[in-house]
């Protein structure tokens, strides 16, 4: 397990999650996905609008699980197959009176980091995708207008990093790195 070499403490949960790309074949169960789902419902989110949707397929389910797939882009597809549940984030756009939430995104954030810290206080990993066909998969969920696909996600218990051919295993076992706090968290304004 790759923790996160963090320059100040954070929470233990904090630095455990990373997203790997090499899965266990063994299935989530639906009580600890119910958990993930349960925390998500309890972000804070603008006018408590809660726009965030979630619709997921589990690989048992092969048939729903490969419309996750093909929504996938091929950088993506070879490893997140193999992976037990795949997640597609969304965001419902505006408020019931028909005006834009411009939260909405930021919202949806707030949920999936909700998720994915419950999700790894249970021992599950979770790799989010901006990589996928948001087209194809507002075609192939039928999403009505105003339902935005944001980010899909897989999901599962670690994996050996060697079951993956490359370029994913040497990304697999490289060290984690974030930008230092310099360049992201400026005192007054940012810098010139």
């Amino acid at each position: 397990m790759k923790h996160a070499p963090t320059a100040f403490p954070v929470l233990e949960t904090i630095r455990k999650r990373w997203s790997p790309r090499s899965f266990a074949s063994y299935p989530v169960a639906p009580e600890a996905l119910h958990q993930a789902f349960e925390a998500a419902s309890w972000a804070p989110s603008a006018m408590n609008e809660q726009p965030w949707r979630y619709i997921y397929a589990h690989h048992a389910d092969h048939e729903a699980f490969q419309k996750m797939v093909d929504c996938l882009l091929p950088g993506n597809q070879p490893w997140a197959k193999n992976a037990p549940v795949l997640i597609l984030a969304l965001a419902k756009t505006h408020y019931d009176n028909g005006q834009a939430n411009p939260a909405a995104l930021h919202d949806v954030g707030m949920a999936n980091a909700n998720f994915i810290l419950e999700a790894t206080a249970l021992g599950l990993h979770g790799h989010f995708m901006g990589g996928f066909d948001r087209a194809r998969a507002q075609e192939v969920f039928q999403l009505p207008e105003g339902l935005q696909p944001i980010v899909m996600l897989a999901l599962g218990y670690l994996g050996e990093a060697e079951q993956l051919e490359e370029p994913f295993l040497s990304r697999e076992k490289a060290p984690r790195q974030r930008k230092a706090l310099t360049e992201l968290a400026f005192h007054r304004q940012l810098p010139e």
